[in-house]
C-alpha cells in the first residue's frame, strides 16, 4: 500500500489500528507507522466511506453492569419534592460501589438534590415516573470540580451529573433530569439586554485570558462571583459511558457534555430545553460516539460536535472523532448536527444517517463553524438518507466567519464533506459555503439530493472541489448553480460551475 495513496481496505485497517492505541499507547513508538496511519486518516477517502461506519459501531458497546439494585430511598432518599436527596445519592453510590456495583435506583416521585457524582461501576437508573429535581441554589454545587467551559478547561461549579475519570458509568430507565433553569434561575446569567442580574461576561472574558495566556488549570478557580452556568450531564476523562432512555429539561447550558472520554453510547433519550446555549449533546475531544434514537428541541444546536477551544483546545490537542449519529429526529435548534465552534482540537470521521430535521426554528441541518482564531483539521463528514422538512436558513452551511472572524493565526482546515440522498422540502439556501480567499473550503460533494422550496440562491465563496450529481433544487437539475452576493461578506460570490 502506498503511503501517499491508502487503499480502502488499508485505510479501514489503519483506522481500527490507531482507535484501539488511543487509551494505551505503545511504550515505543513507529514513526513510519504513525506517518501511514495518520496519512490514511487524512486522505479522502475515493469511494464508499461508509464502510469505515461499521468498524466504529461494532467498538462501541454499552458498560455491563452488576447484577444488584441499591434503592436511593434505603439511604434516606424521598420524592416529596422537598426534602435535600444529595447525601442519600452520594451514600448508595458510595455502598453499591463498594458492594461491587450495580444499579442506584430512583422510585417514582420527585426528588430534589444537588450534583450528583458517579463512580466507576454505577448505573443511575430513574424509573419511570422518577423526576430528579436538581436544586436553583449555586451554592450547592461547590466545591468546584475540574471540568471544561465553552471549550476551555477550568476549576468551576460542578456539573449536575458528573464523573470524573470514572469507567463503567451509566444513566438510563424512563424518569426525567429537570434541571429547574428558567428566567428567573441560571438562563439569566447568560447576560444580554433585559435579563438583569448576574451576568457571566466578565467571568467568561477572564477565563478566555487565562486560556490564552495558558495559565494552568488549577489556578483558574471560578464558581461563586463568576456565573459561568454549570453543564447538565459531564463525564470527564471516562471511559465506556452510557446515557439512555431519560428525558432531560430545563438545563442551565449544555445537557450532555461528554469531553475526553472513549466509548460513548447516547442512545432513546429525550432532550427540551429552550434556554440560551442550551445544546442538547456535545461531545468534546471524545473518541468512539454513538448517538441513536434521540429526540431534540433546543435552544442552541441539537448536536455539536467540538474539541477545546482557541490556545486551549491546541494545548490539549485531542480531536472528536469516531462518531455515528443516525436515527434522530431534531425541531428547534440553532443546526441539526454541527461541528464546532470549539473545534482546535479538530474532527473526523463523522457519519449522520437516517434523521429527521423539520422545525421553521431549526437553522440548518449540517452546520461547521469556525475561524482563523478557532482554526482545526475538519474533515470526513458525511452525512445521507436524512430528510428536512423545514430549516430558517440552510441545508449545509460552512462558515470561516463564525463569531471573530478572520481575526487569527490559525486558518481552519475543512474537506471531505458528503451530503448523500438528503431532501428537504424548504429552506433559504440549499448551501451556504463561505471559506477565505486563502483558505478554501476543500471537497465538498452533494450527491441524489433534492432541495425543494428553496427561496434564494446559493452562497458559495471560495471553495474547491465542489462536486454536484444527480442534484435537483426547485425540481431543476443542477450542476452549475447562479449564486447570490451576501451583502454581508466583501469576498467574491461566484458560480458552482467556477469550482467543479
Amino acid at each position: 500500500m502506498r503511503q501517499d495513496s491508502p487503499s480502502r481496505r488499508g485505510f479501514l485497517k489503519l483506522a481500527s489500528a490507531a482507535a484501539v492505541g488511543w487509551l494505551a499507547p505503545p511504550p515505543t513508538l513507529d514513526l513510519s507507522r504513525v506517518r501511514e496511519v495518520v496519512s490514511a486518516l487524512r486522505a479522502a477517502p475515493a469511494t464508499d466511506p461508509w464502510r469505515a461506519m461499521g468498524a466504529i459501531v461494532a467498538r462501541i458497546r454499552p458498560p455491563a453492569f452488576a447484577n444488584r439494585d441499591v434503592l436511593v430511598t434505603d439511604f434516606g432518599g424521598l420524592g416529596d419534592g422537598e426534602k435535600d436527596c444529595t447525601a442519600a445519592f452520594g451514600d448508595a453510590i458510595a455502598a453499591c460501589q463498594a458492594a461491587g456495583g450495580g444499579r442506584v435506583v430512583v422510585p417514582a416521585g420527585r426528588f430534589l438534590t444537588g450534583p450528583i457524582h458517579l463512580k466507576s461501576g454505577i448505573n443511575l437508573h430513574l424509573v419511570e415516573g422518577a423526576v430528579l429535581a436538581f436544586s436553583r441554589d449555586p451554592g450547592r454545587y461547590l466545591p468546584i470540580v475540574f471540568t471544561r467551559w465553552e471549550g476551555v478547561e477550568l476549576m468551576n461549579y460542578s456539573p449536575f451529573i458528573y464523573a470524573f475519570g470514572q469507567r463503567n458509568i451509566a444513566v438510563t430507565g424512563r424518569g426525567t433530569l429537570d434541571g429547574q433553569a428558567n428566567d428567573e434561575c441560571w438562563w439569566p446569567w447568560k447576560g444580554g439586554a433585559g435579563r438583569g442580574g448576574p451576568d457571566q461576561s466578565a467571568g467568561r472574558e477572564r477565563l478566555m485570558e487565562m486560556g490564552a495566556k495558558g495559565i494552568p488549570v488549577a489556578d483558574r478557580v471560578f464558581g461563586k462571583g463568576y456565573n459561568l452556568r454549570p453543564n447538565f450531564v459531564q463525564p470527564y476523562r471516562c471511559a465506556n459511558v452510557l446515557v439512555e432512555g431519560v428525558t432531560i429539561i430545563n438545563s442551565p447550558m449544555w445537557e450532555i457534555h461528554p469531553a475526553l472520554c472513549t466509548n460513548v453510547t447516547i442512545r432513546d433519550v429525550t432532550i427540551a430545553s429552550h434556554g440560551p446555549n442550551n445544546d442538547g449533546c456535545d461531545p468534546e475531544s471524545c473518541r468512539d460516539v454513538l448517538i441513536e434514537g434521540c429526540r431534540f428541541d433546543t435552544g442552541d444546536d441539537c448536536i455539536a460536535l467540538k474539541s477545546g477551544r482557541n490556545d486551549d483546545g491546541r494545548r490539549l490537542h485531542v480531536p472528536i472523532e469516531n462518531v455515528v449519529i443516525r436515527n434522530c429526529v431534531m425541531a428547534d435548534g440553532h443546526g441539526g448536527v454541527s461541528v464546532g465552534s470549539e473545534i482546535s482540537g479538530g474532527a473526523r470521521n463523522v457519519f449522520i444517517e437516517r434523521c429527521r430535521m423539520d422545525s421553521p426554528q431549526l437553522d440548518r441541518a449540517l452546520r461547521i463553524k469556525t475561524n482563523s482564531v478557532r482554526g482545526g483539521l475538519i474533515e470526513h463528514v458525511y452525512m445521507r438518507d436524512v430528510t428536512v422538512g423545514q430549516v430558517a436558513e440552510a441545508i449545509v452551511t460552512i462558515d470561516y466567519f463564525y463569531e471573530e472572524g478572520d481575526a487569527g493565526r490559525y486558518p481552519p482546515v475543512v474537506r471531505d464533506i458528503e451530503l448523500r440522498r438528503v431532501t428537504s422540502r424548504r429552506s433559504k439556501y440549499a448551501v451556504r459555503l463561505r471559506g477565505y480567499a486563502r483558505d478554501p473550503i476543500e471537497d465538498v460533494r452533494l450527491l441524489d439530493c433534492t432541495f425543494d422550496g428553496v427561496s434564494d440562491a446559493d452562497v458559495v465563496e471560495h471553495v474547491r472541489g465542489l462536486k454536484l450529481s444527480n442534484v435537483r433544487v426547485n425540481g431543476r437539475l443542477r450542476d452549475a448553480a447562479p449564486v447570490r452576493r451576501d451583502t454581508a461578506v466583501t469576498t467574491r460570490s461566484t458560480h458552482w460551475s467556477d469550482h467543479m
